[in-house]
């Protein structure tokens, strides 16, 4: 029977208050705090980026305050930046391409519940998310679970990204929606 744990990174239902999940998050709540009282240059923070996160903590820049679930299912391309206030729910796998800029503020959830309420009590499930390469995503955006963004691409500030975006595109507003293609 699988644990909690692997139905968690499948998608499927879970408990999320499971005793190996509740170590997992708050390994990694740990983790985000030693990493925002640590000096952008040290090299403690490199280290710790790269024991938080799956893969692409050694040349990301994040800065802190940062927040996530787990840490262990993000996969960071090379030089991706987090600016200030970045949650990411990654209760399935986020990846993120190579040289992709997050604004401040940005959420990036897997995480979803039931509409049963009685289901919603005890349990939850998630979809991955996927983020291109050189992507650029405004300020306070939200991306939301099982969404995949284009390489390229450009969310406007604000956005809640509830579809998939395509590449070579500014898409913006509530939902968002393609505004535009970039040349």
């Amino acid at each position: 029977m699988p644990s909690e744990r692997e139905k968690m990174i499948a998608g499927a239902l879970y408990s999320a208050v499971d005793p190996e999940l509740a170590a997992l998050r708050e390994r990694a709540r740990r983790l985000c705090a030693r990493i925002g009282r640590l000096p952008p240059d040290a090299a403690r923070r490199r280290e710790l980026l790269q024991e938080l996160f799956a893969r692409g903590g050694d040349t990301a820049i994040v800065v802190p305050p940062f927040h996530c679930d787990y840490g262990s299912q993000i996969e960071l391309g090379e030089q991706v930046f987090f600016n200030f206030n970045c949650v990411v729910l990654d209760v399935c796998r986020v990846a993120v391409g190579a040289r992709t800029l997050i604004g401040p503020a940005v959420q990036i959830y897997t995480a979803l519940h039931p509409l049963d309420a009685v289901q919603r009590r005890t349990l939850e499930y998630g979809r991955p998310v996927e983020i291109g390469c050189d992507v650029w995503i405004g300020g306070g955006a939200l991306i939301l679970p099982g969404v995949r963004v284009g390489d390229r691409a450009v969310i406007g500030a604000g956005a809640v990204v509830t579809r998939d975006v395509p590449p070579d595109v500014f898409a913006a507003g509530n939902p968002c929606r393609v505004l535009r293609a970039l040349a």
